[in-house]
């Protein structure tokens, strides 16, 4: 008879960041399997112990908030503007996504009370920043934000209930160059990013329509993108010609770390910066 790990066990080394396949592992007796587990425990908790007693020495930044610093410094070189907004918004301005009780996206919504949640994406509030400013200020516009978005998701190895978001979005590009200023500024922040391995896929998002979304070898999603005019425009009274990208950071910074997990990238009281804290 085959023996495997216990769940327990399972869920340890998960923990710790061992590869499916070791963790499917099969023993022939108990005790090879508890040996075995002893000293593979012992010896991936030493791993993340050092990573993390390096990280405190050199006074290092969590991975999460370097990649944020790095978004944040290229796409200013780049002529963007960063804008800072609020977490809570109200349903009107969900509404104005054609997200209402007839969307999916509805039930995972956090819900403050009646009129008010958490925001699950940003673009609602790039969309009202974006036209106040349009009243002021000559195309083209260029504004980020790098923010927490909130969803009640299913906490599996590829959600989160709270994400990490960067949005960029650049009014007035011509409209015969949009799909090339797409690809131009996927480049400029995959590079940031210090990702090369990705490939552009043709999507149809709930939200913004038809798209290109940009995903990892192995299919991952690791950004997604719009062009306008588009039909959610007309609520905030815009029209002109745009493109946009939403970006996982959490996402992206799996992928380049090759884990198979997002929980030990995100904000966490488990993880600091890839490492576990459950160690000894």
């Amino acid at each position: 008879m085959r023996i495997e790990y216990t769940p327990a066990q399972k869920n340890r080394l998960t923990e710790l960041g061992l590869p499916a396949e070791m963790i499917r592992r099969q023993f022939r007796q108990l005790d090879e399997r508890e040996k075995t587990y002893k000293e593979v425990e012992k010896w991936h908790a030493l791993e993340h112990k050092e990573h993390l007693k390096k990280l405190l020495l050199n006074r290092n930044k969590a991975a999460l908030c370097s990649l944020t610093e790095k978004m944040a410094e290229v796409l200013c070189q780049a002529g963007f503007t960063q804008i800072v907004t609020p977490a809570i918004i109200s349903a009107k301005a969900l509404e104005k996504m054609s997200i209402d009780h007839n969307s999916h996206l509805w039930e995972q919504v956090y819900w403050l009370d009646s009129k008010s949640c958490l925001r699950p994406m940003l673009a609602p509030n790039l969309y009202e920043v974006s036209r106040q400013l349009m009243t002021s200020q000559k195309l083209p516009l260029r504004i980020f934000e790098v923010g927490s978005c909130f969803r009640r998701e299913s906490e599996g190895r590829l959600h989160l209930n709270e994400f990490t978001m960067l949005n960029l979005v650049e009014w007035g590009t011509p409209g015969e160059e949009r799909l090339a200023r797409l690809k131009e500024l996927i480049e400029l922040v995959m590079n940031a990013a210090d990702i090369g391995d990705y490939q552009l896929s043709e999507e149809d998002s709930t939200v913004y329509g038809p798209g290109l979304d940009v995903v990892s070898a192995d299919g991952l999603e690791l950004a997604s993108t719009s062009m306008g005019p588009h039909r959610l425009d007309a609520a905030w009274k815009i029209d002109c010609t745009w493109v946009g990208v939403g970006f996982g950071l959490e996402r992206l910074l799996m992928h380049r770390g090759k884990q198979k997990g997002i929980h030990r990238y995100a904000r966490s009281l488990s993880f600091l910066d890839g490492a576990c804290l459950k160690v000894r």
